[in-house]
């Protein structure tokens, strides 16, 4: 039996703050449905990922900017790095680990995420 995760919650206070914010990151809009007076679903989904986020009113009760540690993989950190950059996110400089090479960053909110080359750098 396959157990695919699909979709994560990411809590937000400002729902269109945010999905400016992840548009600019880089991710894919695929919906934006108002549900009611007490639900609205925005998904977004990273580049070439199974993966999505969701945010909005009514997804999820946890506190906005609590999530911790969200991970997002690619294949050169430098790359990503320099293309955050250009798209004005604020990342940290590379770290370079034994298990791979990060940089970080957060969103409005300040849920927090990491960008990994599991092969680091410095292994070449």
């Amino acid at each position: 039996m396959d157990i695919k995760l699909e979709l994560i919650g990411v809590p937000v206070t400002d729902i269109d703050r945010a999905k400016a914010f992840y548009e600019r990151v880089g991710f894919h809009a695929d919906h934006d449905v108002t549900v009611s007076e007490d639900i609205r679903f925005v998904q977004m989904t990273p580049p070439g990922s199974a993966c999505s986020i969701a945010f909005g009113k009514g997804i999820t009760e946890m506190a906005p900017g609590s999530l911790d540690n969200m991970q997002v993989v690619v294949t050169d950190i430098e790359e990503a790095h320099a293309d955050l950059t250009a798209r004005g996110i604020p990342v940290t400089a590379i770290d370079d680990q034994p298990w791979g090479s990060f940089v970080y960053f957060a969103d409005p909110d300040g849920n927090r995420w990491s960008v990994q080359q599991t092969t680091p750098r410095t292994a070449a």
